[in-house]
Formats: structure tokens, sequence, C-alpha cells
């Protein structure tokens, strides 16, 4: 089977999908020019990679970028195009024309999350087009397979569930692995795109009630996203606040969550989390508001801890309870390192794209 992957973003997602899917069919990978530089020395060399000039969202030429893109994809001839769902209505429109190849869509956020600052204007309504292009749609979590057959009950049928894999095995290539890092104790860790809706204003409230309970206790905050100036009474306590308000290196990235005791996702919404699945591959138990897809990807009490949305009480508690039970944390590292290597194994999930591949196939004969 011949397969054309497309994607824009979900950079470690798509690097480790696309290194296992090499194993099971003639894969070739189209990508932006500044997408390629970033991902092609993790990529397989065995995988054929194309790339083509990508323009700052607003620039016309973005017009002579997909045409391109698109006159790759049709020298290949591909039996399946996979494109990751993306933020740019360039690509959207070129649907409008390009009806040649079955497409298969992975949509990582059905909504788009609230007071996220990258959302460009008029890329929720164009990637409609995609959707309803696709032959088959994949998502990472049942209910965000409900949420689909809320928003277009049409689609219903072509709607098809595949966990979002683990991401350790990647991030441990960006550090000397001879170099074993240590586990602090009573270290929290807070990282990613730092919006409205991923709650740090409940952590942080939060902290004032851990610190009276573990007063060691420290929080780092590692990311890009809102100002964090609104904070800097509570953060500019440096004994139990450290923050990267940048972005943060690959290999520093591993190195946070190594040495981390725990990974705090206070989330108000969400749908999945790569930030989890990086947690899981490094060992690093997680507490995660149990919201959107979280309760399907974290056990409670097994792999990570729920705890209700912006209960900051609960949360509180949570924490406490998680860092002054070391027995507690190895347990859980067990746990997630056997999801690793199960139902979060990256050629686990290639296998289940293959079928989704199949499907497709099977379509296509009945129609003959």
């Amino acid at each position: 089977m011949k397969v054309v992957f497309i994607h824009f973003c979900f950079e470690d997602y798509s690097i480790e999908l696309i290194n296992s899917l090499s194993e099971c069919v003639d894969l070739t990978v189209i990508q932006p020019d500044n997408v390629y530089f970033k991902c092609r020395p993790y990529i397989k060399s065995t995988v054929k990679v194309e790339y083509f000039k990508k323009y700052r969202i607003r620039d016309p030429r973005n017009l002579f970028s997909m045409k391109s893109m698109v006159q790759m994809v049709k020298r290949i001839n591909p039996d399946i195009l996979h494109v990751q769902e993306t933020n740019d209505p360039w690509y959207d429109l070129t649907h409008f024309t390009n009806h040649s190849f079955p497409l298969v869509t992975t949509i990582h956020d059905v909504y788009r999350h609230p007071g996220d600052g990258d959302l460009i204007p008029g890329s929720d309504f164009t990637r409609r087009i995609a959707i309803f292009r696709s032959k088959q749609l994949i998502v990472h979590g049942c209910k965000q397979k409900k949420q689909l057959h809320q928003r277009f009950p049409e689609l219903s049928d072509r709607v098809n569930v595949i966990p979002h894999g683990e991401l350790g095995t990647l991030y441990k290539r960006f550090i000397d692995q001879h170099h074993a890092i240590p586990r602090e104790q009573n270290s929290l860790l807070f990282f990613g795109r730092i919006w409205p809706y991923k709650g740090l204003s409940y952590l942080l409230k939060a902290m004032s009630l851990v610190i009276k309970e573990v007063p060691d206790v420290r929080l780092t905050i590692a990311g890009l996203g809102e100002n964090l100036d609104q904070y800097s009474h509570i953060l500019s306590d440096e004994k139990h606040f450290t923050v990267l308000n940048r972005f943060i290196p690959p290999a520093e990235v591993t190195k946070l969550f190594l040495q981390s005791t725990a990974v705090v996702l206070p989330y108000v919404e969400a749908s999945q989390s790569g930030v989890a699945s990086l947690a899981f591959g490094l060992g690093t138990p997680i507490i995660a508001s149990n919201v959107g897809g979280f309760s399907e990807m974290i056990h409670h009490s097994k792999d990570g801890l729920l705890v209700p949305p912006c209960d900051v009480d609960q949360l509180a508690k949570s924490i406490i309870y998680l860092l002054k039970n070391r027995q507690i944390q190895h347990r859980m590292k067990v746990a997630t390192s056997t999801r690793c290597e199960t139902d979060l194994k990256w050629s686990n999930i290639a296998s289940q794209t293959l079928k989704v591949y199949q499907k497709i196939g099977r379509q296509t004969a009945l129609v003959i």
C-alpha cells in the first residue's frame, strides 16, 4: 500500500507514527520546509521525505505553496493520503479542487480550545471541508468520537478511535542517556502552552495549600502563552516557584520531566494531551483534571490521579497525597511503563492505523 503522510504540526506525534508506519506501508512524508528541518533528523533515513516552501499564514504566496504540495501528491499517486489536522486554512481550501485520493484525517481536537491564542481566524470553518472530504477519520478517544458525532452526525460511520502514543522514546533521544537524571523529591512541573484553558490559576491557588503541608515543594512552570505578570505576586516566591516563560528546547524538556516528581495538568478543558503522553513515556506520575479524554488516557489511582476541574482543595489534596507517598509514585511509574509496551506502543498504533487504511480499500472494492 502506497501512503502519503502530510503534517503541518504535531511534530513529535507525527515522527513516531511515521517511523512505525514505515514498517508496514510504502510511505512518503510531505512537510512544509520549517517542519522538515525540525523533524528530518528524527525520521528514519529509509523514509522518503519531501518538503515545500511555506509562507506566513497571511501571505498570498501560499496559493503556490499548496499547488506545489498537491503536485507532489499527484506525482506519487498514493492509495491513501493521511493528513494530521491543521490550523492552516490554505490546506483546507485545496479540497475544493483536489478530490483525487482517498483521504484519512487525524483530528486531535474536535473543538478548538477556549482562549487559545494560536487559533487562526477562519480555520475552524475551513477545516470542515477537509473533515467532510475524509473517507475515514481518526480521533484519540471515545469522548472525542462522541463529540464528533454530536457535531457531524452524518460522519459517525467514518470515525475510528486510536490512542495517542507515548512520547518518551522520542524525547530520550534528545539527551545523553549514559548520564542518569535523578528524580527530585517534591518537585512539580506545569509544562506546555500556557493558555487559560490549561488552568494554571487553579494550580497556583492550590500551591498555597500544598506549601503548608510540604514546605520544600517546588513548582516549575515551563512554556509560552499568556502573560504571567498577572501572577507576579505569587511567582515572586523563588523558594517555591521557577518560571521558564520561553521556548523550551527538547533536551531541556526531557530533563524537566525526568527530574520532576509529578506533572500537573489542572486543565479546565481538554481533548487529549501530548504532555500526558510524554509524562507516561518518561515515567513521571500525572495529576490531571477529569476533563475531556483524560479519564480514558489516565487510569485513576493506577497510573495517575484525576481530580474534578477547578476544584482547588481536591487538587491540593491529590498533590500532597502523591508527594508524601513514594510507594505510590513507584507503582505509577511501573504502571505507565506497562502502558507504553501495550496500548500506547507505536507499533500497535501503526497496526490500528493500517486497519483504517484497509477499510478504504474494502470500501473501494465494494463500489467497483
